[in-house]
């Protein structure tokens, strides 16, 4: 490590920032991180029954870890792999994907991130601007008022839908920004755990599964938590919701489309549930481009996108993964003797292509998770979907299934591998794949929709041949 590393300031200690921030210290960069909330480990926010606050999990649905988000952990540092993993619970009949809480994963990226000699954590400090002329953040500290004027040679923006980074990159450059708030919200909801005669802790749903009441326009999701609650939520359109003046107005409906999850639950847990918290909005963010300097942003700040496909956090932290290998491919073809990150134009080159690279694949992404929306909510029911996906599985199993798969050891060095042979079902390419980007999913699987539809369209035209020559001939 060089005597004089240079400094990396990341706005944001969620999942993807902290991650970040592990990177850059692992890359030999001074990493300091700002957030404007409170540290969720303080045990003033903790909660003797599950670890973590209340508060804090009211806005959050319970994440999914695909085979993505593990690769992107795991090239950046594979000893949190394990602690992860005790916390996460394993979805049946789902290759490598797990649910976690958002605290329990934030509180492992963090501990892990603070345990660097050269990464420092300053909670309740709020970014209220940034020079990107003068490589300079203004910071305020909201506990003591102190205003702070810190210099970088690389800001990582990773603050969310709400991105202040976002905010000035926007004012600052050219960048093609669209923001989409979508006409359904959602409620989460708490079940929780029981208790068998021995007074043992025990899941009132079948556990480790992933549920789902589709129902027309509305949608009721559970996940799985380690302590055998479930953290589920529920998306209707905003009419539904803003149609109710209290919590028992949306009790006939519950009854009506959710009777079985009211059984579960109980009239008065759904009332607590409904009166404690708050209704969320479904927000969808698209960028271009990402950076300006040396100022980056990443994650939900450069793309948030629905949840249907579980996507989002794998995708932040793809994110980082990729900008990691941009960064260690510039430090390596790096001659001089200081570090590489002391060049500013060496610095702005990595994250214009980090922008270049990762525009297209996560605006495919976001655009395959709103098409999940509506099969999540419609087209599961319907007898063709159910069909196509039988036929794609069939195909599916005839395929090479492994042709040209990298591995975890490749993918720290690899952004990507070669596009995939043979058939395989969009699902698993997009969460099982790694080494296969978004865009290129879309793509396959679109050639392979068309595929299907010609020859659902030649077996009808067979089909009414073989009748009509039966009744005339």
């Amino acid at each position: 490590m060089t005597s004089n590393p240079p400094k990396a300031i990341v706005v944001g200690a969620g999942p993807a920032g902290c991650l970040s921030a592990i990177s850059l210290a692992n890359l030999g960069w001074d990493v300091t991180i700002f957030e404007r909330r409170r540290d969720l480990r303080e045990p003033a926010l903790q909660n003797a029954a599950n670890g973590f606050s209340e508060t804090f999990r009211q806005r959050s649905i319970n994440l999914t870890l695909s085979a993505r988000g593990f690769a992107a952990i795991w090239a950046i540092d594979s000893s949190i792999v394990e602690p992860l993993l005790k916390q996460a619970v394993p979805l049946q009949g789902r290759i490598s994907l797990y649910c976690i809480g958002r605290d329990p994963l934030s509180a492992i990226l963090v501990d892990k991130a603070a345990s660097k000699d050269n990464v420092d954590v300053h909670f309740l400090h709020k970014v209220e601007t940034i020079d990107f002329d003068k490589n300079t953040l203004h910071v305020e500290n909201t506990v003591s008022g102190e205003k702070l004027d810190v210099k970088f040679d690389l800001c990582i923006g990773a603050d969310g839908s709400h991105s202040v980074i976002r905010r000035h990159l926007l004012a600052a450059t050219r960048m093609e920004y669209s923001q989409q708030y979508l006409s359904h919200e959602y409620i989460q909801i708490k079940i929780p755990y029981g208790l068998d005669p021995a007074g043992n802790p025990v899941s009132l749903l079948p556990a480790n599964y992933l549920h789902v009441w589709p129902r027309g326009d509305s949608t009721l999701v559970a996940m799985a938590n380690k302590d055998k609650s479930f953290n589920t939520a529920i998306f209707a359109p905003r009419s539904v919701f803003s149609g109710m003046e209290s919590p028992e107005d949306l009790l006939p409906w519950f009854q009506s489309d959710f009777p079985d999850f009211m059984s579960v639950l109980g009239k008065e847990k759904l009332l607590a549930e409904l009166r404690r918290n708050p209704r969320s909005q479904l927000i969808i963010t698209k960028a271009n481009p990402y950076h300006k300097g040396a100022a980056v942003i990443l994650g939900d700040a450069a793309h948030s996108m629905v949840p249907f496909d579980g996507q989002g956090l794998n995708s932040s932290l793809e994110d980082v993964r990729i900008l990691s290998i941009l960064l260690r491919r510039a430090q390596q073809a790096s001659a001089g003797p200081s570090h590489f990150g002391h060049n500013a134009a060496a610095v702005s080159r990595v994250l214009e292509q980090f922008s270049e690279n990762r525009h297209d694949d996560v605006t495919a992404m976001s655009d395959l998770s709103m098409n999940s929306h509506y099969n999540l909510r419609r087209g599961f029911a319907t007898f063709g979907y159910v069909i196509k996906k039988y036929i794609d599985k069939i195909l599916y199993a005839g395929s090479a299934k492994g042709a040209g798969k990298l591995t975890l050891s490749d993918l720290k060095e690899n952004i990507y591998g070669p596009p995939p042979s043979g058939w395989m079902p969009l699902y698993n390419m997009v969460s099982f794949r790694a080494d296969i980007s978004y865009a290129t999913a879309k793509k396959k699987a679109a050639s392979q929709d068309r595929l299907m539809d010609r020859a659902g369209m030649a077996i009808g035209l067979l089909a009414v041949g073989y009748a009509l020559r039966v009744l005339f001939l």
